[in-house]
């Protein structure tokens, strides 16, 4: 019996595939559980947003795959990327895929994992920290404070074309009732938009945190109020990816009327 005609199972073994959180950049702040997987792994599959000193540390020899994927610009497909994820499995391989910040906090990763449990491959997810929380912690304030905010929604400013929108307007009605802090993802190219439906429930003067590249050396951030958010955007020229939060937990800052904050070391989150 030659090769081509030997059974799959006794020449190839089964493969298996992780998803890892890579965090927001910091190569500092990924687990030691995600460290461990890049390093394990035989393919990787890299989206756009994570580091270059993340990628480094995968063993030598590692298939590296980019399959970008960033709000606004040219991504590639997910039906290619799951295509990818199944092939490398099934000819034996642990594959690897890299995610910036979580993979479950709008990463897609629901999405792959089902596509993949739904062609036999089990499937395991590691954490990694996400940017909201990166980010306000390098400022030095919390998402949650027992006399400011009860709770925090992370929120998508990007839906997915063809589904149904955020209602902007009843979510800051809520986030003002109820104490909530408003972390919003890929919100910049709708900033104009999501800032007038959040004056329909939320004061003008709510204060709000927006901060590009979280974790990195190239991190820049801005602080307002709600009435003049997307006015900051353009003048300080912050783009993608940046993160807007929004609620009275920034209040301390917002007092020190400066944008030239010192930053505050994340180790600690």
């Amino acid at each position: 019996m030659n090769i081509l005609q030997t059974p799959f199972h006794a020449t190839r073994p089964a493969g298996q595939c992780t998803l890892v959180g890579a965090g927001p950049g910091d190569p500092e702040l990924l687990t030691l559980k995600a460290l461990k997987a890049i390093q394990a792994a035989t393919v990787l599959l890299v989206d756009d947003l994570v580091s270059d000193e993340i990628v480094a540390l995968a063993s030598p020899g590692v298939r590296i795959v980019h399959v970008g994927k960033r709000g606004g610009c040219q991504s590639t497909p997910q039906a290619f990327i799951e295509k990818l994820i199944l092939a490398a499995v099934r000819e034996g391989d642990h594959v690897v895929r890299l995610k910036g910040g979580d993979p479950f906090v709008f990463g897609r990763g629901g999405e792959e994992v089902e596509h993949l449990q739904a062609a036999g491959v089990t499937v395991s997810v590691v954490n990694g920290i996400t940017a909201g929380l990166a980010a306000v912690t390098s400022l030095g304030v919390p998402l949650t404070h027992r006399e400011h905010a009860h709770g925090v929604v992370f929120v998508t400013g990007h839906a997915h074309p063809g589904g149904q929108e955020t209602d902007w307007a009843a979510l800051a009605s809520t986030a003002h009732s109820a104490r909530l802090t408003l972390v919003i993802y890929m919100g910049v190219h709708h900033a104009a938009q999501i800032e007038q439906a959040l004056l329909q429930g939320l004061p003008a003067s709510t204060p709000v945190a927006l901060i590009q590249n979280a974790s990195l050396p190239s991190q820049r951030h801005a602080l307002c109020t709600l009435s003049n958010m997307n006015q900051t955007l353009k003048r300080e020229r912050l783009a993608s990816p940046s993160v807007m939060v929004v609620g009275n937990v920034l209040q301390g800052l917002l007092a020190l009327q400066t944008t030239d904050l010192p930053q505050v070391a994340c180790h600690g989150i």
